[in-house]
């Protein structure tokens, strides 16, 4: 199980995602981003984040830890924004939190770099989890003593909106050609053998098993929260063995050198 946290103070809105997470200071001392079940985007969108972000982890890549988030809305009544009040009020209980990376920067691929083998692995990544939300628009990635951490994963396995549809949906190939990354020659196919191994049953029973009971019941089609968690592992365990093959990387693109004020902390990323 995820640990778990409850929030103390309500600190700010983050209004640039969809959701509208907040950033809430918890009793262990520590401050989160913190989705909640009441946004428009639901409970499935907690649900892939936990899945493709504890997956991320396990496939040794930087997601910043999760936890469970008990939330009440009273803690907030200070917010003056209406609309963000309705949306706390309808979160009370369990929510997700995030670990909130004091100082980081949001990921630029034309100021940050990256080493090919890494964008290899986050590429073929979110090629397994179908992730949609990691192009150079709005790359999801931040840079964090240097090191780059992948965040909000909501948008992935899109295919868990529609069940019915779900196998032909995963089936289909995956578009990477405006990946954040393209433009750092990722070479998925070369690390699919050593990632896909790693993709085992028993790795997907860990993984599925932190999703909350709560937000798998009365899925459409399902007995269970264990049926639903049995549908996830069967499309993901499916999909690590051969997903490689249907990857669209598109075109390299040449690198931009970074602005002359940010260079020198740029050219030390390596420096020891």
């Amino acid at each position: 199980m995820l640990r778990e946290v409850a929030g103390i103070r309500y600190v700010t809105p983050l209004r640039e995602g969809g959701s509208v997470p907040g950033v809430v200071e918890a009793d262990d001392y520590g401050t989160y981003v913190v989705k909640f079940t009441g946004a428009a985007q639901g409970r499935k969108a907690l649900i892939a984040e936990v899945i493709a972000g504890e997956l991320g982890r396990r496939l040794e890549l930087r997601v910043p830890e999760l936890v469970r988030f008990d939330f009440d809305p009273v803690i907030a009544l200070g917010e003056p924004d209406e609309e963000i009040q309705d949306l706390l009020k309808a979160s009370g209980g369990l929510n997700l939190g995030m670990d909130f990376l004091p100082g980081a920067l949001g990921f630029d691929p034309l100021v940050f770099g990256v080493d090919p083998l890494e964008a290899s692995r986050v590429v073929w990544f979110d090629a397994l989890i179908g992730n949609v939300d990691r192009s150079w628009r709005n790359p999801n990635m931040l840079v964090w003593h240097r090191n780059v951490w992948l965040i909000d994963h909501g948008a992935s396995l899109i295919w868990h909106h529609n069940w019915k549809s779900a196998a032909a949906a995963s089936a289909k190939p995956y578009d990477a050609s405006d990946h954040a990354l393209a433009r750092f020659s990722p070479e998925p196919a070369a690390v699919a053998a050593e990632l896909a191994a790693k993709v085992t049953d028993e790795l997907l029973t860990e993984v599925t098993a932190l999703v909350p009971d709560e937000w798998l019941l009365d899925e459409p089609g399902f007995d269970t929260p264990d049926d639903v968690r049995r549908a996830y592992r069967e499309l993901l365990g499916a999909r690590a063995l051969d997903i490689h093959r249907r990857i669209t990387t598109g075109l390299r693109q040449e690198k931009q050198p970074p602005p002359e004020w940010l260079r020198p902390w740029v050219e030390g990323k390596n420096a020891t």
